[in-house]
């Protein structure tokens, strides 16, 4: 190789001193010391002298050569000058070899390669000749031109020289992209030989063991090299390589390891077939939670790819107890139709998935697919006996009914599936007070008797469906046909049974056969810890003797009641007085009624017990006592039905005080306030007398002009006529009851029932659904203050306005009719319309309040508890007491599988979800999702949350497959187009 310019073969004479030979040599001193600038302007000077042959030669070759080294643009057409101007001079090959390196070394390779070609190999040493053509071959590769590189690449391979290893390693790579990997083996193998490609090779030669097929080869080159050698080229490469292998010997561990290994290097990314294969690799190792991190990714597209990662990933997930991620998993693969055989199978273990975590309905109708389509499929008979156990445990009852009547062969197991669908179907109803379908459902479930103590639940339940209905004959009937069938002693619908009897046959006036079930009642339930409805029928028992004059039994019980501290201790206190009372046990009926009075403020009976003592003040002529008693009435209890005979009562004992005056008053007061009373006539006697005994008897003729009016002659006609109105309300004929109601008022303008007539004409305009008309009669009641309607008005204006939404209107009526209440169901309405109204006007701590006090009524309807938990959360919520609102949603959703309890499902998870809890938050809708999956709303909005928690947490794969289940399965369309709303942003 040509590395500089010598001069040689002058003699130092001085001749020489003073020559061109000497000009020539110092140039050329200046051109050894680099000074490329310098040289070419001295050369360029030098050569245009009068110069020999020789100088001028290397005049012009150094010029050019020096122009080289400066990069002048017009070097190469200097040296091209150059080589056309002397051919056939040695320094021509330099010249050639010169510009080639020149243009190689700027990777112009196609001037490299013409200039290099210029080159007369036979004229130079080997190692030169080597290097031009290895230059020549790599010029040739870099341009693509692999034939011609190969060409060059042989060349230099043929014998030892510096650019052997060099030529085999890039006439390996050629044979690579030519797929030639026998041949790319060969020439790798001798490239491995050179230090310099001691690091580089593995790699490639891997590869090509790996294309070729030799598994074998590539593991026990590859091993040793990755444990011997550190600074590997590609390193995580050859990882992938020896994965891949392994993966194909089904060594899976070595398989898995050699994945991981190329992923941690972080240095490049798995094809998504290889992403299937480290995950199957994974999981046949049973490293299942690193399975997954594979399988969810290449499980993406609906591919057969992606059809068996879900199926794996399917099995994975169980592996994991991830019943949920696994249900999701299966239903992917289902879906898919790449492969039928994994089809199938994912579709059974969907429905398999499915009955373990209790989501009965989606067991149900993947085993009704399955059976649809693989009739005589390998799981046929698997699936049918799975099949029954989904249908009894499915909360879609009228799905799973329709499935089992179309069944053509009904096994008695089916029978015995349908038997219990029925009758949780017939449940359903009757929780909906959808009374008619309920007995329908019912009987479906009676006529295929095969669980005897079922039929016994049924026949009770077919009981409190017509006790709720008001069919009290069939009730009877009902009840008695649960005793009827013999069921063990202490079956408890048979004990449910003695008290559901009880209450139709008390409410039937047959008061003897009511007391024998009562008594099996409470006598079965003493002393149990599960005592329901035990206070209430021992106070029934108690009414049964009373009503019958068994008036020491009826003591004895009302007395039992009171010592067991009974629920109903206030009604005990004041039957024990009444019966006492009847016993002419006077002191100690005032005991009881003052028991009542003293120590329950607030019971419904408070009234009455007043009452009751001041009457047997009366009996006993403590007539001081009995006014004070009737006085306190009049004054705490102004619209209480007592007040007319209350006020008689006052008057006859201050008659008997001869407190005259105050007598007269309250006399005058029934005939002004109360003339329609039955009472009334006995007051104007009274006030005759009175009047007289004062000497005033010419004031009675107005009191008598008054009660006349009151009461005029044609006072069986008025009657006739009212009877008549109120006829056609009982009957729903609205219209024609507000006409006729009309015309009585036109008739008899004074009646003293006017104010009945003017409830009943707003009424049927409320039936009529004129609401806000019959709210001009309500409020006009409501105005007269001592109409004996006006309770009843109160009542109505509140829930009219509740439903106008004029909650703060609502308030004042409601809270009236609270404390009017005359029994358990006009309390609950006014209880619960108050704690909904505080709740629509924000006042959260007042709604809370009552909503205890719902609570504390008990089931006074089917949902009464259940609607107060669920806004007494929400309260809590709107007061940013979210655990406290936690605690009550819990409370709800562990006690009540109702409408309420599905919302406060959603809202539980829904709370946790905003404390970033995602997890805990997929736990609540898995855990108790299941029975509320026939509340399609919200069983849909909870499970659009699982999606976005599963988002949240980067389970996406999870999120679109449940979002997908949704849009598919859900019967509700508000729910899929909000799952169709979000799978669309994510897809």
């Amino acid at each position: 190789m040509l590395t500089g310019i010598s001069i040689s073969g002058y003699g130092q004479s001085s001749l020489y001193q003073t020559s061109k030979y000497k000009e020539l040599d110092d140039n050329f001193e200046i051109y050894n010391k680099n000074l490329f600038s310098a040289s070419k302007y001295e050369f360029d000077k030098f050569r245009m002298e009068d110069l020999d042959n020789e100088p001028q030669v290397q005049a012009d070759f150094l010029h050019a050569v020096s122009a080289l080294k400066i990069e002048d643009p017009a070097a190469s057409d200097l040296v091209y000058y150059f080589m056309r101007k002397y051919p056939d001079h040695p320094t021509t090959n330099q010249a050639a070899f010169l510009l080639g390196e020149f243009f190689f070394e700027k990777r112009n390779y196609r001037e490299s390669i013409r200039s290099f070609q210029k080159v007369n190999l036979s004229k130079v040493d080997f190692e030169q000749g080597s290097e031009v053509n290895f230059k020549i071959g790599y010029a040739f590769f870099q341009l693509k031109d692999n034939n011609n590189a190969i060409r060059y690449f042989n060349a230099v391979k043929q014998q030892n020289n510096q650019y052997k290893f060099d030529a085999h390693y890039y006439a390996g790579f050629i044979a690579m992209e030519q797929n030639n990997f026998p041949l790319a083996i060969t020439d790798f193998k001798e490239a491995d030989k050179s230090a310099f490609y001691a690091n580089k090779v593995p790699y490639m030669l891997a590869g090509a063991y790996y294309k070729q097929g030799q598994v074998d080869d590539l593991i026990n080159y590859a091993e040793p090299v990755l444990a011997n050698m550190r600074n590997l080229d590609r390193r995580e490469e050859i990882h992938l390589y020896l994965a891949e292998a392994y993966f194909e010997k089904r060594n899976f561990s070595k398989a898995a390891a050699n994945y991981d290994a190329f992923v941690n290097a972080r240095r490049g990314e798995l094809t998504r077939a290889q992403i299937y294969k480290a995950g199957i690799a994974q999981f046949e190792i049973q490293n299942f939670q690193r399975a997954t991190d594979y399988l969810k990714v290449s499980a993406v597209d609906n591919d057969e790819i992606g059809q068996v990662s879900s199926y794996y990933l399917g099995h994975a997930y169980l592996k994991l107890n991830n019943i949920q991620f696994a249900s999701n998993s299966f239903n992917a693969a289902f879906k898919s139709d790449a492969n039928r055989s994994i089809k199938e199978d994912a579709l059974i273990n969907y429905a398999k998935v499915n009955l373990e975590r209790g989501s009965f309905q989606d067991a149900v109708n993947a085993l009704d697919t399955y059976l649809n389509n693989y009739p005589n499929g390998r799981y046929a008979r698997e699936a049918e006996g799975l099949l029954t156990d989904a249908l009894i445990n499915t909360n879609n009852y009228l799905r799973a009914i329709e499935h089992i009547e179309k069944m053509p062969r009904k096994s008695d197991r089916i029978r015995e599936a349908y038997q219990k669908v029925t009758f949780y179907q017939g449940i359903v109803y009757y929780r909906d007070k959808k009374h008619d379908l309920a007995t329908t459902y019912f009987d479906k479930s009676l006529s295929t008797p095969i669980d005897r103590d079922l039929v016994v639940q049924v026949h009770f339940w077919k009981g409190e469906n017509f006790a709720g209905k008001g069919d009290l004959n069939q009730a009877i009937r009902a009840y008695e046909a649960v005793q009827a069938s013999r069921p063990r002693a202490n079956d408890p619908y048979l004990i449910k049974s003695y008290y559901g009897l009880g209450y139709a046959l008390f409410n039937s006036e047959q008061y003897a056969r009511a007391e024998v079930q009562f008594r099996n009642y409470v006598d079965r339930l003493q002393g149990r810890p599960d005592k329901e409805n035990y206070d209430e029928a021992l106070i029934r028992l108690g009414d049964t003797y009373y009503v019958q004059k068994k008036f020491t039994d009826a003591q004895n019980i009302f007395q039992r009641a009171i010592r067991e501290r009974s629920d109903y201790i206030d009604y005990a206190h004041f039957r024990s007085g009444v019966v006492f009372n009847f016993q002419n046990r006077n002191n100690e009926a005032i005991q009881q009624m003052n028991m009542l009075i003293n120590n329950y403020p607030n019971s419904l009976y408070l009234e009455d017990a007043i009452f009751q003592k001041a009457q047997i003040n009366m009996e006993e002529t403590n007539y001081a006592e009995a006014r004070d008693g009737f006085t306190r009435l009049i004054n705490t209890r102004p619209n209480s039905p007592f007040i007319p005979f209350a006020l008689e009562g006052r008057a006859v004992a201050n008659f008997s005080l001869q407190n005259y005056n105050a007598t007269i008053d309250d006399y005058k007061k029934i005939l002004e306030n109360h003339p329609n009373s039955t009472n009334a006539q006995a007051a104007l006697v009274g006030l005759q007398e009175s009047l007289a005994l004062q000497g005033r008897s010419a004031e009675f003729s107005q009191h008598a002009s008054r009660y006349r009016s009151a009461n005029p002659d044609n006072r069986s006609l008025q009657n006739l006529e009212f009877e008549s109105a109120k006829s056609l309300y009982f009957s729903n004929s609205w219209e024609q009851s507000i006409k006729a109601f009309e015309d009585y008022l036109r008739n008899y303008p004074q009646a003293s029932n006017r104010s009945e007539a003017v409830f009943f004409i707003g009424e049927s305009h409320y039936r009529a659904g004129r609401k806000e008309r019959a709210l001009e009669y309500f409020y006009q009641i409501d105005r007269e203050r001592a109409s004996p309607q006006r309770l009843r008005a109160v009542q109505r204006i509140a829930a009219i306005e509740m439903e106008n939404k004029n909650f703060q209107k609502a308030l004042p009526y409601l809270r009236e009719s609270a404390r009017n209440a005359r029994n358990q169901i006009e309390e609950y309405e006014a209880l619960n319309g108050l704690m909904q109204a505080h709740f629509q006007t924000s006042r959260f701590d007042s709604s809370l309040v009552y909503a205890d006090r719902v609570i504390a009524l008990g089931s006074v309807t089917g949902d009464a508890i259940p609607e107060a938990l669920l806004l007494k959360a929400k309260a809590y919520q709107r007061s940013n007491q979210v655990n406290q609102a936690e605690e009550t949603l819990r409370s709800l959703i562990n006690e009540y599988k109702s409408v309420q309890g599905a919302e406060g499902l959603f809202l539980l998870a829904e709370s946790v979800h905003k404390k970033g809890n995602f997890n805990q938050s997929n736990d609540i809708i898995f855990d108790f999702s299941g029975p509320y999956s026939s509340y399609d709303y919200w069983y849909g909005r909870s499970f659009i949350l699982l999606a976005e928690n599963y988002l949240k947490l980067g389970e996406e794969f999870q999120a679109k497959a449940t979002l997908e289940s949704i849009v598919e399965r859900s019967t509700n369309q508000e729910i899929r187009r909000m799952a169709q709303e979000k799978l669309s942003s994510i897809k």
